[in-house]
């Protein structure tokens, strides 16, 4: 086998941010050389407001080498710069749970990428308060897991859900136009690994019906949000977003129409990106290195 053949399946991800100051990137590239790793490709960004410095290596190892192998050996270069770090194998896929209300196109359309291999994920379960996309799920081949909840089974609702969770070694939650508020707890237990798709680019236009709402007040842009989700609602640090031109000759229909199409193509970047560790929390902003 060539070298350029073993190197390639042997792909891996190190993401870090840290305290900005001289000599990462160096302590860094000097690490990759000592232990027979090539630089793949490499980005990096120094924040002046947050004084600190974010990087994303993808870099190819000698035949053999593990993560668990990495991290231990790289531990020391991390200390030294108080470093919040991950180095993961480039192609492993992050396990997901997919979750949805009454509206299921981002839901179809995240099963569909996935199927086509177009999102590096595994979807292990879809959770729904409603049965509605029982039949859309199973044909896919993934468990469906109908979980209802009111005012007064929430708690229950969430505990069986992060008993799922747990079970299945999910990585990342993903509300594909779940229409629940989650709690704060739960937004702690799941912080940093739990997505949503605002329905909205505008955030004048909450509740229901919010692309009838711009409709009536003659908007000229719409738009979706992905963001992760925290404690202050629709909120948490915004990931990507997507928006759509639109004039006087589109009706409200046509709106909604074209807003779900937003709404699947901001979270479907957004899902891959984190599957990709081409996203790092900075504060209440995002870092991403696409």
């Amino acid at each position: 086998m060539a070298a350029s053949e073993t190197r390639a399946e042997q792909q891996f991800v190190l993401t870090l941010s840290c305290p900005d100051k001289q000599g990462i990137v160096h302590a860094v590239s000097s690490y990759l050389f000592m232990t027979g790793c090539n630089i793949v490709d490499s980005q990096q960004f120094g924040d002046r407001d947050s004084e600190l410095f974010f990087m994303r290596v993808h870099f190819s190892a000698e035949a053999g080498a593990s993560d668990e192998q990495l991290r231990a050996s790289f531990a020391a270069v991390a200390e030294s710069f108080r470093m919040d770090w991950t180095i993961d194998r480039a192609d492993r896929r992050t396990r997901v749970v997919l979750m949805v209300s009454k509206f299921g196109h981002c839901l179809n359309d995240l099963l569909f990428r996935t199927r086509i291999g177009a999102l590096p994920i595994d979807v292990v379960a879809v959770v729904s308060n409603h049965a509605d996309f029982r039949e859309l799920a199973e044909s896919y081949g993934v468990p469906f897991h109908h979980i209802p909840v009111t005012k007064d089974t929430k708690a229950d609702a969430e505990a069986e859900l992060l008993k799922l969770v747990r079970a299945e070694g999910v990585e990342l939650v993903v509300l594909a136009r779940y229409m629940q508020v989650i709690s704060d707890a739960l937004c702690r237990e799941l912080s940093g690994r739990i997505i949503n798709i605002h329905h909205s680019f505008l955030p004048s236009f909450k509740g229901a019906k919010p692309y009838h709402q711009a409709h009536a007040r003659g908007v000229k842009l719409i738009g979706a949000t992905a963001h992760y989700v925290t404690a202050d609602l629709d909120e948490g640090p915004i990931i990507e977003q997507e928006v759509v031109r639109v004039d006087h000759a589109v009706d409200a229909d046509q709106l909604v129409a074209r807003g779900r199409d937003a709404e699947c193509q901001a979270l479907a970047r957004a899902v891959k990106w984190h599957a990709e560790h081409r996203v790092l929390l900075n504060g209440t902003r995002t870092v991403v290195f696409a």
